[in-house]
């Protein structure tokens, strides 16, 4: 049934591969639970005691609340489809609640970590062009990991500087992008070697294949601890240092709402949020009682 349910999606629902991937991860380590713990893998036989046991053993093995919230979710779409296809009648999950946890704050990085001048390694003749690209990219696009590694050749339209990407829930969003990037692209474009099979697809890594989650990961990683001592150094924090300096640049949330794909502005309004030292600046520059010697 997992298989069922996989090609359901992907074909009536047409979620990306990168979704199809995680599903599947979450469906075949609940299958695994269910045969270690009760002795089979009958999905029928699935009750709430089990979803419980379940919840309790991820939490013994030390995942995060986050990862669970999210293998529920997971589970939740399967049941839903199991009952869709007349398999069972009720869900397992219909009262089972999602965890809850504060969310670690994301801490973007600075405009001046983000400088070509901070980061020497960057430099075509000193590293990998390749990487330095994929930095570029997510710091410049905003765009999801998953979204950079699944960019088509044919969605990068040079005449309008702009991307086409395909994000959650396979909804199409247009992206632009600077001269500069695009010449990037253009440069990359003559170096870039894919085997037959992942030519349709822009970013390439150097054995000619498309770009794996851990590749761009580790790139991202790897190259920002040249730069900066937060802990964070991920493709997600990128995203969001572009939302955090187009906004903190004046652009209009509405318009950063598209571009990221966000489905509702709730999401996009997290990073309006000016850290301590910003909204100081602001106050001494522009409130009448901040001005010094002011008479009472």
């Amino acid at each position: 049934m997992i298989e069922r349910f996989l090609e359901y999606i992907a074909v009536e629902k047409r979620y990306s591969p990168h979704t199809l991937t995680s599903y599947r991860k979450d469906l075949e380590g609940f299958s695994q639970f269910l045969l270690q713990s009760e002795a089979h893998q009958d999905f029928g036989a699935v009750d709430k005691k089990i979803i419980r046991n379940f919840m309790v053993e991820l939490g013994e093995k030390k995942i995060a609340k986050r990862s669970i919230n999210r293998k529920l979710s997971s589970l939740r779409s399967f049941y839903l489809f199991l009952m869709k296809v007349g398999q069972v009648k009720t869900s397992p999950l219909e009262s089972i609640q999602s965890l809850k946890f504060y969310a670690e704050k994301q801490i973007p990085f600075s405009e001046e970590e983000m400088s070509n001048q901070k980061l020497p390694e960057f430099q075509p003749n000193k590293g990998s062009f390749l990487k330095e690209l994929i930095i570029e990219t997510l710091y410049q696009t905003g765009m999801r990991r998953a979204e950079l590694v699944n960019l088509l050749l044919e969605n990068v339209d040079f005449s309008t500087l702009e991307i086409k990407v395909v994000g959650k829930g396979n909804k199409a969003r247009i992206i632009p992008i600077s001269e500069k990037l695009a010449a990037d692209f253009r440069k990359y474009l003559t170096e870039r070697k894919p085997l037959k099979e992942w030519e349709m697809y822009f970013f390439i890594n150097p054995k000619g294949k498309i770009l794996n989650d851990k590749f761009v990961y580790s790139t991202v990683n790897s190259y920002l601890s040249l730069v900066t001592s937060k802990k964070k150094k991920s493709p997600h924090i990128l995203r969001h240092s572009f939302a955090t300096h187009v906004l903190e640049h004046g652009a209009e949330i509405s318009k950063v709402k598209r571009i990221m794909g966000h489905s509702s502005l709730a999401s996009t309004q997290v990073y309006t949020t000016a850290n301590i030292e910003q909204l100081k600046k602001v106050f001494n520059n522009a409130h009448p009682r901040a001005k010094k010697n002011v008479d009472l």
